[in-house]
């Protein structure tokens, strides 16, 4: 019987394979002529050009001294460490307008920063030079160490060695090391800028090159009758004096600008940010949030607290926010990214790290850090905890162009990652080529506001500017290259030791908060194990409960377990529910204790203890006091927590008082029993006050039987004689529980009277 089943499977599988050889072979054509690698090396080559490319603006000190070339160095160097390998980060260096106005400046100080500035430790960052105003002095010497040399129109180069009262030749062979390294400024031009004495020009030579000359130099090609034509820069003994057009027209200035604004689109960059807000002066000093799990208000409060206090000291000037959330709140996802967006002195630098995801809401606040960085395999967006609508962000469409404008990043994308509905193309100028990402709404607002009419012409003049391109899908998020490309992120890394390094940071700094305990059940709260485990032992305790007459530890070992399975499954687990929850168990307990299983027991106890625990936790915002106001704010927990303890106890003697006599409650109360009625009623047996009494048999005595005496019904005995049922009789002696009756003669007035009675 097996072998058969055995071939029918055969042939039943051989069919199968017959069946599918054709779409496999269809696949695999469509496989050959299908152009993934170019496809992909044309993603690759749109998230390349699309990737958004900023610069950094930095004020050279005036004076320059050797601490400001310390700390000057110290930023550089940290800039270039957080470079990638592969590209190099703009630097632009402005000057002030007037160097003479802050003093003297030293060649060796000069000289030092020109000289870590040529060297491969700054390889990765391109140094460029605006002069704004007349720079003279030593402080020129850095210019001819730069990679690029910007001008304003009023810029002016001259007399490098105005403050040496002679010339030196180290000095000038100094100048032409630095200049020779980087080829700014020609040789000649370095010679003339260092020595007043020596003449300088522009020579037009007979085979139609024009160069500088200088000194012997220039007499050589004058006396070989090389020169055609020649403009004086500077005379001998008179300093070189260049401004703008002279440098822009020698082609040393690379451009002539007049704003921050100008000078990025000449460099090709999208923005030129403070430097002093990306890389703070000093030593850096981080902090390390971390937002794990679901936003609420109550964690959102916390962790605004906890961030606030790393700044009382002012040491601190650099946060790192780890993200691994799916949001939660709206609300205050939009308050700690506002927070995030703009920080404010002595912070200088909020950075992000998506370690696993940033969904719904949570994705506004990684937006919001400057720079961010995503794990390879993270997700920036999608649907999370919370669910949002167009209504709930164009609530907040104020604080999300604040946002944008801060973080230089695409406001509809970001609108795009909190409403899913929303359409967001990407859109590029027919005339410059930019390329831009928006909604079509954003284009017609645009219009109106450049003085269009919406409804006549404004979707064709926007057509006329932008042509669509494809629709940006944020519905389910965007992985860590995509959120790249966008410029919604600035890089990838692998662990939070990296972003350290990349902020500045020597090492992974601490987390803002030293709750080590709170951190310690956020994280059991995170555990699904522990859910599944304590599930089984409540119903196992239960079961035993079941089994037992009462309440007692079986049942309390229950209603723990259900109480932290809600916490963990439907609460978020974090420690603010826990304390709430185990103040309102604890109460709960309490009550049990008193209504139900009056006594102090394991409900009473355990009550107690987790009302007291659960005051004392929300009460204070730390575990273990490390200063006075915390030592205080724990005296007055405890003294709280004892308050309510003795009110408790106090409570208990009150109501177990007042509760017999209170009508409502008077049911729910045991009143002890009268002592001398237990004493009675736990002897055998005592009819003493029987005797001499009369009553009437309920029964024949014969001798034995049963007679009545007053409401007592009691086994009596006659003496000796038959008594009928109904006849009267009367105890003449008692032995304990031995009753002797004998029979009474009845007067004619009482027999009548007894006869009556029975028939009523």
């Amino acid at each position: 019987m097996r072998t058969e089943l055995n071939e029918s499977g055969e042939r039943t599988r051989s069919q199968w394979h017959r069946r599918l050889r054709p779409f496999v072979f269809l696949l695999f054509l469509a496989g050959l002529f299908t152009p993934l690698p170019a496809a992909a090396a044309d993603q690759d080559t749109n998230e390349e050009s699309t990737r958004v490319k900023e610069g950094y603006l930095l004020d050279i000190p005036n004076p320059l001294t050797s601490g400001s070339v310390a700390d000057l160095l110290a930023r550089l160097g940290r800039l270039s460490e957080s470079a990638d390998e592969n590209a190099r980060v703009t630097v632009v260096l402005r000057y002030p307008i007037d160097s003479d106005s802050g003093g003297t400046i030293h060649f060796e100080d000069a000289l030092r920063l020109a000289r870590a500035m040529t060297q491969p430790e700054l390889r990765r960052i391109r140094v460029v030079s605006w002069v704004q105003g007349t720079v003279e002095g030593h402080l020129t010497l850095p210019i001819l160490a730069s990679d690029l040399l910007v001008v304003s129109p009023s810029a002016v180069i001259a007399d490098a060695t105005k403050d040496e009262s002679s010339a030196d030749e180290t000095i000038e062979a100094s100048y032409q090391t630095i200049a020779a390294r980087r080829g700014l400024f020609p040789l000649p031009v370095v010679t003339a800028l260092v020595d007043s004495g020596a003449e300088l020009a522009m020579v037009s030579k007979a085979d139609g090159n024009e160069v500088f000359a200088s000194g012997d130099e220039l007499d050589r090609l004058r006396s070989s009758g090389q020169v055609v034509r020649e403009t004086i820069w500077s005379s001998a003994n008179a300093p070189l004096r260049m401004d703008a057009n002279r440098l822009r027209s020698a082609r040393i200035a690379a451009g002539i600008v007049e704003s921050p604004e100008a000078l990025a689109e000449l460099l090709d960059l999208a923005a030129l940010n403070s430097l002093d807000r990306s890389t703070s002066s000093g030593d850096p000093k981080g902090m390390l949030l971390e937002i794990v799990g679901s936003i609420n208000d109550s964690r959102s409060r916390r962790w605004q607290s906890n961030l606030s206090s790393t700044l009382e000291s002012g040491d601190i000037n650099t946060w790192i926010i780890s993200i691994d959330s799916p949001g939660g709140n709206l609300n205050q996802s939009a308050t700690l990214a506002g927070w995030f967006s703009d920080p404010e002195p002595p912070l200088q630098t909020v950075a992000g790290f998506v370690q696993a995801e940033a969904r719904g809401d949570a994705a506004l606040i990684a937006v919001s850090c400057r720079p961010l960085y995503m794990r390879e395999s993270a997700r920036l967006g999608g649907p999370g905890a919370q669910a949002i609508d167009a209504t709930d962000v164009r609530r907040n469409d104020e604080l999300i162009e604040q946002i944008a404008r801060t973080t230089k990043r695409p406001s509809a994308l970001i609108r795009g990652l909190l409403d899913p509905s929303l359409e967001v193309y990407r859109y590029t100028n027919r005339k410059t080529g930019r390329i831009r990402y928006a909604t079509a709404e954003d284009l017609r607002a645009e219009e109106v506001l450049r003085g269009g009419d919406e409804l006549a012409g404004g979707d064709e003049a926007n057509q006329d500017r932008w042509q669509r391109g494809e629709r940006i899908e944020l519905g389910n998020g965007l992985s860590a290259s995509e959120a790249i490309s966008l410029g919604l992120a600035d890089a990838e890394s692998a662990s939070l030791d990296d972003v350290s390094r990349r902020v500045g940071l020597a090492e992974k700094p601490p987390l803002v908060s030293d709750r080590g305990l709170v951190r310690w059940v956020e994280r059991l709260g995170r555990n699904q194990g522990l859910a599944f485990l304590l599930l089984f032992i409540g119903f196992a305790a239960l079961s035993t409960e079941a089994n037992a007459p009462g309440l007692g530890f079986p049942g309390f070992i229950a209603a723990v377990c259900f109480a932290i399975y809600v916490w963990i499954k439907f609460l978020a687990g974090t420690a603010e529910w826990l304390e709430l929850l185990a103040f309102a168990l604890g109460l709960t307990f309490i009550a049990i204790e008193i209504f139900v299983i009056p006594g102090f027991g394991v409900f009473g106890v355990g009550g107690l203890a987790m009302t007291i625990l659960g005051i004392v936790l929300m009460s204070q915002t730390f575990v273990l006091p490390r200063n006075v106001y915390q030592v205080e704010v724990l005296t007055h927990s405890i003294w709280v927590a004892l308050g309510a303890a003795i009110g408790t106890v106090a409570g208990f003697f009150v109501i177990r008082m007042m509760m017999p006599h209170i009508p409502v409650l008077s049911g729910l109360a045991m009143e002890p029993p009268d002592s001398q009625k237990v004493n009675e009623a736990e002897k055998l047996g005592d009819y003493a006050y029987l005797l001499g009494q009369n009553g009437m048999t309920t029964t024949p005595l014969r001798p034995s039987g049963k007679a009545k005496f007053g409401e007592a019904t009691v086994q009596v005995i006659s003496d000796g004689s038959s008594i009928g049922t109904g006849e009267p009789v009367r105890v003449f002696e008692v032995h304990g529980t031995r009753v002797l009756v004998e029979a009474v003669e009845e007067t004619p007035a009482e027999q009548v009277s007894r006869e009556e009675a029975s028939d009523v």
